[in-house]
């Protein structure tokens, strides 16, 4: 007979009072069709400022030895949440949903099975279809998987979610990597180990609203980029040597156009103030792209903390 084994749920929750018992429901009736597990839910409350910690307060009452909760003493971030969730989590496999039941939980007896029997150490999930979102939206979340597997050597799946169910083994390599500017879907494939990819068809939220608006999305989706590839700081490098091998062949162009044609005039005043403009702008985005490394560098020095919990249990 097989030995009872333990699964860890991690879920971060900001803002999420009204799906949280509906998940927590929807979940553990999944989960009893699965005869060898004891599961364990690590809610992690992202500073939330409506009564997200308060259902989890009633869940942990009710549900004392199944139920534990993380409580940040303000907003981190989702991937310091996560983060979180993995550091308490105990269990022999653990897996990473969203509250709002957009990762459908019918998968999860399909993905323990593909543990169990050892043949994968994480089973992720991906998207085959964004119906439901904006279209803005899908379209700079494929252009952005284009670019970054593009420019990175490590590859991220379009359409991979959050939502995958890890080994032990592979959880504790990512918890190896403690930097402080995290971006999970690339951490995620990373560390490498075996991977299996479920497709599934977009599912709208259960209740509430999103918190991720498409400016946070697109802060995200750069620090992604420049989490994982050098490539920026590259482009930075060739625009100032493209800058400089024009000047020389524009003052060449002047040194032999005075001696072909004496006496020759310079011309064209505006257009050399919109050249003059146009440098001085790719400079200052080279100077950019440079900081922003700097910053990430900075912010590591510093070593502060990933989240600071204000109540735990």
């Amino acid at each position: 007979m097989d030995l009872m084994k333990k699964l860890s749920i991690i879920v971060p929750c900001f803002n999420e009072e009204d799906t949280i018992p509906i998940f927590f429901k929807t979940v553990d009736e999944v989960l009893h069709t699965i005869s060898d597990i004891n599961a364990e839910y690590w809610f992690i409350d992202d500073g939330s400022s409506d009564n997200t910690i308060e259902e989890i307060h009633k869940l942990n009452v009710e549900n004392t030895e199944k139920v534990h909760f993380v409580s940040f003493s303000r907003n981190f971030g989702k991937e310091a949440a996560l983060y979180a969730g993995l550091q308490s989590a105990t269990g022999d496999y653990i897996v990473v949903m969203d509250v709002d039941l957009q990762d459908p939980p019918e998968l999860l007896p399909k993905m323990y099975a593909y543990l169990k029997d050892g043949s994968y150490d994480c089973v992720g999930t991906r998207r085959t279809s964004r119906e439901g979102e904006p279209i803005i939206r899908s379209f700079f979340a494929n252009q952005f998987y284009k670019l970054i597997n593009s420019i990175s050597s490590t590859n991220i799946v379009n359409g991979a979610r959050d939502y995958r169910m890890m080994t032990r083994q592979m959880v504790d390599a990512i918890l190896s990597m403690t930097e402080y500017n995290r971006f999970s879907k690339g951490i995620f494939s990373w560390v490498g180990f075996k991977t299996k990819f479920i497709e599934y068809h977009n599912i709208e939220r259960v209740a509430g609203n999103t918190s991720w608006s498409f400016w946070k999305l697109f802060k995200y989706s750069i620090d992604g980029i420049m989490d994982f590839s050098e490539i920026p700081l590259s482009i930075a490098s060739w625009t100032g040597v493209l800058s400089f091998v024009s000047a020389i062949l524009g003052l060449l162009f002047i040194v032999v156009r005075s001696i072909v044609i004496p006496g020759s005039s310079v011309s064209g005043w505006a257009s050399l103030v919109c050249i003059i403009l146009l440098i001085g702008g790719l400079e200052l985005l080279c100077l950019g792209i440079i900081g922003k490394y700097i910053g990430k560098i900075y912010l590591q020095s510093k070593n502060r903390p990933i989240y600071i919990v204000r109540e735990k249990k």
